[in-house]
């Protein structure tokens, strides 16, 4: 791990509910992630309760005062900052970023200008929604976004995750295709210059002495793009943790993850994706506030790679919550 250390003060008879399921989707995702971080708490002497999102939350939320919620959520309810904002008014502690920084994160092109202005670099794109992609005429905006930007292209929803509706565009006759498939997972689509070079997730976490990244994990898929199959079915990506990176290139990286981090104001954990080219720079894809915590998510990759048990991380990261939310009472 670098430089974190979770050698935390034990809290004991800690009580932790795992918000998990809703209805996006990511649901079968949430389910997978909610699952391995109770267990993982568990180990670690924690009493979890795993809960869906459903009419009897609030309720019990309220009757359980539990010390603390970690919501693993993916999808728009789960991510854009409406289920914190949701949690402060129950006024339960929780671990993440608050309802404004996820509100940022959960926008892709919001995000992007966003660490843009904060110096990082990020391809070069353009948000298109569909009611205006449909005004306009779907031909005659094609036509001008390839006269401005060349294949390769990343066609995706401006938010979402698990890459769904995301294609890789290498010829101008599978540009229309791709923007149909984006429109089934969100309003609008994000088409960008696709960034080449090695693909990367790099976590950060903060358990009070600032943002620090966590091993970088390299991505690696022979049969096509890091989509939703590949993320989640187990023997279709490689994986390197911590990636083949050298020292240098490894620095590049986890500065521009923890730069990222703090630009958009996140909270706790965030895992960044990062392409990064033969050049040496760094280009930010998307930040993700409620990373995966699957068997083949590379937010516990990157945490087994630490050479500490995981469930210990994942205590720490629960008792800064719990301290954040004292201190701030």
């Amino acid at each position: 791990m670098t430089g974190v250390s979770v050698t935390q003060e034990r809290a004991h008879g800690l009580e932790v509910v795992v918000l998990a399921g809703g209805i996006s989707h990511e649901r079968d995702v949430s389910i997978r992630s909610g699952r391995r971080v109770a267990e993982a708490l568990r180990d670690e002497g924690v009493g979890v309760q795993v809960h869906d999102v459903d009419a009897d939350l609030i309720a019990y939320l309220e009757h359980a005062r539990p010390d603390v919620v970690w919501p693993i959520l993916h999808g728009e309810t789960g991510e854009d900052g409406s289920i914190r904002d949701l949690l402060d008014l129950v006024g339960v502690p929780y671990v993440g970023t608050g309802a404004a920084g996820s509100r940022v994160a959960w926008s892709k092109p919001v995000a992007k200008s966003q660490v843009a202005t904060a110096g990082l670099a990020t391809p070069r794109g353009i948000a298109l929604p569909q009611q205006l992609f449909r005004e306009l005429g779907a031909k005659t905006v094609l036509r001008l976004v390839l006269e401005q930007m060349d294949p390769p292209l990343v066609v995706k929803p401006a938010s979402g995750g698990s890459a769904l509706g995301v294609t890789l565009v290498t010829t101008p006759a599978q540009l229309p295709h791709a923007m149909v498939s984006c429109f089934a997972y969100g309003d609008t689509a994000l088409i960008e210059e696709a960034a080449l070079g090695v693909e990367l997730g790099v976590s950060v976490v903060d358990l009070g002495d600032g943002p620090q990244a966590l091993p970088p994990v390299e991505v690696r898929v022979d049969d096509g793009p890091y989509d939703f199959d590949a993320r989640y079915n187990p023997g279709r990506s490689e994986y390197f943790v911590p990636a083949r990176l050298d020292a240098d290139q490894t620095r590049v990286a986890t500065e521009a993850a923890v730069r990222a981090h703090l630009a958009l104001g996140l909270r706790h954990i965030s895992r960044t994706d990062l392409i990064l080219d033969t050049a040496g720079t760094a280009w930010f894809l998307e930040v993700n506030t409620a990373p995966g915590m699957t068997e083949t998510s590379l937010f516990p990759l990157a945490a087994h790679a630490t050479g500490q048990p995981v469930g210990a991380l994942y205590r720490a990261i629960v008792e800064a919550a719990v301290r954040d939310a004292a201190a701030s009472a």
